[in-house]
């Protein structure tokens, strides 16, 4: 009889099957998530030197009290818009999006649409 793989196995097994496909240069680097219960995270990320160029998250300090009495996926939308603006500080426009495994709806989604409005482009 066959175990059922648990949720966290199963986002791990999708984000190494993404990851073989999905690398960042520097021309175009890499923005990965991380979504917990509580909060959500988002590095933009040169593979080639393992390098984290720009993060948020919603336990920044600058957002905190921004974020304040939003819902999680308002949070999330703000933490990309954040994000996108740091990135485009430093000069970097065009990113590969890696979601992490995790699916591409709710605060996921809502991060991704916040960096577009802030003007990344993926």
């Amino acid at each position: 009889m066959a175990k059922k793989e648990s949720r966290a196995s199963a986002r791990i097994r999708r984000h190494k099957r993404v990851r073989r496909n999905i690398f960042g240069t520097p021309v175009r680097p890499r923005a990965s998530v991380y979504r917990s219960l509580n909060e959500i995270y988002i590095q933009v990320i040169d593979d080639l030197n393992a390098h984290t160029l720009v993060s948020a998250s919603t336990l920044d300090s600058e957002l905190r009290s921004e974020l304040e009495d939003l819902t999680k996926t308002e949070q999330a939308r703000l933490v990309g818009q954040a994000v996108a603006k740091r990135a485009l500080e430093k000069g970097i426009e065009k990113v590969v999006f890696d979601s992490g495994g995790f699916k591409y709806i709710g605060r996921v989604q809502a991060l991704a649409e916040g960096a577009r409005e802030g003007g990344l482009e993926f």
